[in-house]
């Protein structure tokens, strides 16, 4: 992620305090790249990487907190706040009234991916074609 930054950003501090400034400062955009989740061992294995962008749509298992493996649709995804909300993941206030309750990605797993966008599966196709030549590639070479 520090690579990432100072690529766009430039020259970006190894200082904590510096590092959470650049984080709470950063512009949309860029806090879409902390919006990443984990894919499943199975998506993993069809698709050849690691972990995705959320989107509204996705199929998500929850890995941490009182919601703990339950299994629902993403909601809403805060960029501002870096917070995903998931259907069926509400808290009871006090006044008895239901909110959605926001978790951080990284308590997330992504179990299927809302294909319904044709520009993201061409992204997903690319990717996975780039790791299938590197791999090539690699066999070649030894």
């Amino acid at each position: 992620m520090l690579r990432q930054l100072k690529n766009i950003l430039g020259n970006v501090s190894s200082q904590p305090r510096k590092q959470r400034k650049s984080r709470y400062n950063a512009p949309l955009h860029l806090r879409q790249n902390y919006m990443s989740v984990h894919l499943s061992p199975e998506l993993r294995k069809k698709h050849g990487f690691r972990s995705v962008k959320i989107r509204s749509g996705d199929r998500v298992r929850l890995l941490r907190g009182q919601f703990k493996k339950s299994e629902n649709v993403v909601e809403k995804v805060d960029l501002k706040k870096e917070r995903v909300f998931v259907k069926g993941v509400e808290i009871v206030k006090q006044d008895n009234s239901k909110v959605s309750y926001p978790i951080h990605p990284s308590n997330l797993m992504v179990v299927s991916l809302d294909l319904s966008d044709k520009k993201r599966v061409a992204k997903l196709n690319s990717k996975n074609k780039k790791k299938e030549q590197e791999s090539i590639k690699n066999e070649k070479s030894s």
